[in-house]
Formats: C-alpha cells, structure tokens, sequence
C-alpha cells in the first residue's frame, strides 16, 4: 500500500489509498459526508489536493477505486483502455493535465481534446477535475467536442438541443399530447420527446410509444421519441413491434449499483442491437439514452471500494459515464438535483455537481446533457438552476430537459421550462439541431431572425400541430 502524504501548515496530511486520496479531494457534498468519505476540514481537502496533482495520470491504469476482479464495470474500462489515445498525455500527472487541457482550451484546440476521448478513465477525469474551478469546467467543457445522431443531430458547435419531457400522473394521452403540443410550439425536442411513464408495463410503453411515434411521422419530425422504461420492458415492445427508437435506462458506476438498477452490460448490450436491428435512424445510428445523477451508488449501498471503503460519489459517478460510452449512446444527462440534498444539499453543490458531470462525461466521450433540476425540500430555488442553465449553455452542453412551467407533475420535481432553453439560446446565440430548426422553418415557426416566434391560435402552424396531437 502507498501511503501518500504532504505538510500543510505544519501538519502533515497522509492519503493512505487511492480512493481515499480521491474522496479527500472532492469540493464538499453532502454525500460525501454522509458516506463517511469527506474532507474533515478545508485544509485537508487543499492537501489532498496537492498530493492528487502531483499523481501521474497513468496510475489509475494500475491501481484501482473499485476492484478489477470483483467488478464488472472496473473491468470494461481498463480493458477497453486505447493506449494509442493515452499516449499525448501518457507521461502527464493529473495537474499536468488539467494544465494541458487548459491550454488547449484557451487555443480552441477541439481536436486534440476530444481524441484523447478513448485513451482515458473515468477516475483519470474525474481527478481532473477536482482540481478545476467552476470557469475551468466551462472552459475546457466548451473546446470538448462529441457529435452523436439518429434522426436529429446532437452536440454541433453553436447549438443546445432539449429535450421535451411531457410526463403526466396517468399517463392520459390527452395531458401527454397538449404537453408535447406546448414544448414544439416552443421549439423543443429536438433531442428526444422523452416521456416517463408512471408505470412500468409493456401496454403503456406500447401506447405512449404509439402516440408520440404518430405525431412525428405525420408531420415529419426530425427527432427521435423514447419512454424511459426499464430497458427488459423496452425489450419487450420491440419484440411487440413498437416503434423503438431509443433504448433507456439509468445506470451507476459499480457492478452492484447497475444490479440495483436490474441491468448487466450483457443486457443493455442486447438491447442496443434489438434497437439498431430496427433501422429507425436517417442520420445516424446511436440508439441508446443514459441517465445518471451523483449518489446514485451511495443510495443503493453499492459505494464501496478497494478495502471496503467508501468511493466518493463525484468519482462513481464518472464510472457510470465509462460503462455509458461502451454502447455508444444519442444521449447521456446527469439528473442533477433529482437524487435530493442527502447527495446535494445547496444550490452551490448542485451547480459544481452539474459542471463536473457535463465535463467528465464529455472528456470521455460522451454526448453529455444535464436534467437542471433540483427536489422541494433541497436548498435551491429558480436562480440557482437559472445561473447552472447559463453555465452549461456556455460550456458546450449538448442538450437539457424541459417540462411544461418547469413544474414536472409526475415525477414532483422542479426543472426547466420550455421558455428557459428558448432563454438559453437567445442569450448565448445558440440554435436548435440543424434539422430541427429546419422543421421549425417548414412549420413557419421561426421569425425573420431566426427565433421561435408566438402563434395565434388559429395560425396554420399551430391549427396542424394540434391536430397532430390529438388522440
């Protein structure tokens, strides 16, 4: 065992394993704390720190957080590690490589940033970026680039894609449909219109797939729908003949926590091929969609590392990313705030949880979005995911998700509204997916600037959606 130490203001701090070196180091979450794992003082954080900077980079290839043998996902990375990929940064400790990615940052050097995509480990970025600030995030975030597509394309410099989340407490195809309605009068979807079904049976997944598929064909909609179900009921739709165009489902950054979930790699595995099998794509074939959120492990009970000791949940998230990227997905987002303030307390946590996520998951490969949501009884209100929602948009973000009033009456959430990434856009100069923005231009639903502009109820545009959605 390596005992790594530094004296701080003579004391000194010792670090005896990497995953707690790795936990030390973290920004304060509440998580963290909860699991046992936190930095007991500002101090020891900044020490941990230091001795994390000065750590080579390609030490994550031969020590591990959570153990090779024992653990699936530890497993998939290393051994789909490209050693060709690494070999720029091979020799680089990790707070050489922050300077690095900086640097090309600053440049605008996109190319080698995102090459470097393959040779890298989620514990590798998730280091890095303990030691960044919140600008350093945006920063590096914005020159990391991932282009993914199946029926739109994800992830083109200068846009943010949505996605238009119509969820309903019945699922009553009426409430779904006036939900969809709204957000394409807004110019949302163009990333998915992903709904989340109150119940997990293959009849309502059939149905809400059903209905949100005759929309899109009708009018030809360039983007792609999917219901997040669990991935073996999706499997069933399809052996149904549903029309499948994402397979879903959420996972975590240990082998236990994705058993949690219900899931293997060997199972998500054959659902992508189920999905590809289907041919549904016009621009491309990513076919599945991810979701992950900070704490996710620690909730489980599935957080546990190398000596039993707990891994800190910024790093387990950053784990999930590398089992995501083995199934090459459209879309992947962080549900930031979702999991509640046991993992994230403040709206100060939310934030830099948000950052890193985006960061780690595009340094990896990743078509990286963000839920910027948060629960009811965290501490956080409107201007925290206001300020989360600006960043992200600065910081390259691929998509984000949107509900009707940013009020999510299903899943008793708060999130972004439609006219937040209409906001979004407007402000940062951002557009929707080239294909969906021609759509919009075909439904007469841009101005002569280029933006979304108000209909009248009775415009033609408007009178054909409606019409569209109506079950």
């Amino acid at each position: 065992m390596t005992v790594r130490r530094t004296t701080l203001g003579g004391r000194t701090h010792e670090f005896p394993t990497l995953v707690e070196l790795m936990a030390k180091a973290t920004p304060l979450r509440s998580g963290d704390v909860l699991a046992g794992c936190a930095a007991e003082s500002a101090a020891e954080r900044v020490a941990a720190q230091t001795v994390l900077a000065d750590l080579p980079l390609a030490t994550f290839l031969d020590e591990q957080v959570v153990g090779y043998d024992e653990d699936d996902v530890t497993r998939l990375v290393l051994d789909t590690h490209d050693a060709a990929a690494f070999a720029p940064v091979a020799s680089l400790t990790v707070g050489e490589f922050r300077d690095r990615l900086l640097a090309w940052a600053a440049a605008g050097d996109e190319t080698s940033i995102s090459a470097l995509a393959p040779g890298l480990t989620p514990e590798m970025v998730a280091a890095t970026s303990k030691l960044m600030r919140n600008a350093d995030l945006v920063a590096v975030g914005r020159r990391t680039r991932v282009v993914t597509g199946l029926r739109s394309t994800i992830g083109l410099p200068g846009t943010l894609a949505s996605r238009l989340q119509p969820n309903h407490p019945t699922d009553d195809p009426v409430g779904v449909t006036a939900s969809i309605l709204d957000g394409l009068l807004h110019g949302s979807g163009d990333a998915v219109i992903g709904i989340n079904p109150a119940t997990d049976s293959p009849a309502r997944t059939v149905a809400l797939l059903d209905l949100v598929d005759a929309v899109i064909s009708r009018y030809g909609i360039p983007t792609q729908s999917c219901v997040l179900a669990h991935v073996t009921t999706t499997l069933r739709a399809m052996e149904q003949g549903a029309p499948v165009d994402l397979v879903f489902q959420s996972v975590a950054g240990t082998q236990e926590a994705n058993r949690g979930f219900g899931v293997t790699l060997d199972l998500l595995a054959e659902a992508r091929a189920g999905a590809l099998a289907l041919g549904r794509g016009t621009v491309g074939d990513n076919v599945t969609y991810f979701e992950t959120g900070q704490g996710s492990a620690l909730s489980a009970g599935a957080h546990l590392g190398v000596g039993g000791r707990p891994v800190d949940q910024q790093t387990l998230e950053a784990r999930a990313y590398g089992v995501a990227r083995q199934f090459r997905p459209l879309l992947v987002n962080t549900v930031v705030g979702f999991i509640g303030p046991e993992y994230l307390y403040d709206g100060k946590q939310v934030l830099r949880a948000g950052l890193e996520d985006h960061l780690c998951g595009k340094l990896l490969g990743l078509p990286m979005g963000v839920d910027v949501c948060y629960t009811n009884h965290a501490e956080v209100d409107g201007d925290d995911t206001d300020s989360l929602m600006l960043l992200l948009g600065a910081a390259g973000c691929s998509f984000v998700i949107a509900v009707p009033g940013s009020d999510d009456v299903m899943l008793h959430y708060q999130s972004l509204s439609f006219s937040d990434v209409l906001t979004t856009r407007s402000v940062l100069g951002l557009r929707a997916a080239p294909e969906f923005e021609a759509w919009l231009a075909r439904m007469d639903l841009l101005g002569d600037d280029g933006r979304v502009r108000e209909l009248a109820p009775d415009a033609p545009a408007a009178k054909a959606l409606l019409a569209a959605a109506t079950p």
